[in-house]
């Protein structure tokens, strides 16, 4: 017992500050938001675009030009940097910008001079009830245990999400939220509608990962249904694959106001 106490005195406090202060240093090969530094118009037959695996690339249409331009959409996006590398040089940075989530599926789309994504808060009589205390349910529809790998982690005294009343639940029944992982398999698809329906109202979703919002790698299989839209009404989606532990606390806290 005493070493105990002798070893938690000599680590001192080791939970992160954070949204107080300065950010966590984040890795040195973390990759954030794309930044398109290129209005570029389209070139047909262009490689380029075929050496995103998951079609995260394409040529958007503006409302008041007729020229295309190059658009990237965080939501299918897995930061796997090829498109920086195939494209003229600097045309698409990653920077180390890990702020990347927002309530709308549209604020993920990024093109020349786009910003972070927008991400409001819930609305006020939600915030009422849910910012003391937040139950989250986590269902893994058919994922590779990497964004619950780091969504465990906020759990960790590192990272503390419960210091502001963050919990996640074993029983749906107990839960505020459901948090979707994963592309949505075929056998997992009635398992995550019975969650979700088994939450008592007003439920809130979570799409976390780029599985989960759009199907990822997994978009066109035939085994799998595309992520959660078009299934569940999703009112928070966190892009990445998987996303940071930061990028993922930070749109938990910016979702109940904290932030």
């Amino acid at each position: 017992m005493i070493k105990s106490l002798g070893a938690r005195l000599s680590q001192g406090y080791r939970t992160i500050n954070f949204p107080k202060g300065e950010p966590p240093v984040l890795p040195k090969h973390f990759r954030g938001l794309p930044k398109i530094n290129s209005s570029q118009k389209r070139e047909p037959g262009s490689l380029a675009l075929e050496s995103c695996p998951t079609k995260a690339l394409f040529y958007g249409k503006e409302d008041s030009a007729e020229s295309s331009h190059l658009t990237l959409d965080l939501g299918r996006c897995i930061f796997c940097s090829d498109c920086s590398k195939n494209f003229p040089v600097n045309t698409i940075e990653f920077t180390k910008v890990h702020s990347l989530s927002s309530n709308l599926r549209t604020e993920l789309f990024i093109s020349e001079n786009k910003g972070i994504p927008n991400l409001e808060p819930l609305k006020q009589n939600l915030l009422s009830l849910y910012r003391r205390s937040f139950k989250i349910r986590q269902v893994s529809a058919g994922g590779c245990n990497a964004c619950e790998a780091d969504t465990n982690v906020l759990s960790t005294l590192a990272w503390d999400l419960g210091r502001f009343g963050i919990q996640f639940v074993a029983s749906p029944r107990h839960a505020d939220a459901i948090l979707v992982t994963g592309p949505i398999s075929g056998n997992m698809k009635e398992a995550m509608l019975k969650t979700y329906n088994a939450l008592p109202g007003p439920r809130v979703v979570i799409a976390l990962g780029a599985c989960a919002i759009s199907g990822g790698l997994f978009a066109d299989h035939p085994e799998a249904l595309g992520g959660v839209e078009g299934l569940l009404p999703v009112d928070l989606y966190i892009p990445g694959c998987p996303p940071h532990p930061l990028t993922i606390l930070e749109a938990l806290l910016k979702l109940l106001g904290i932030m």
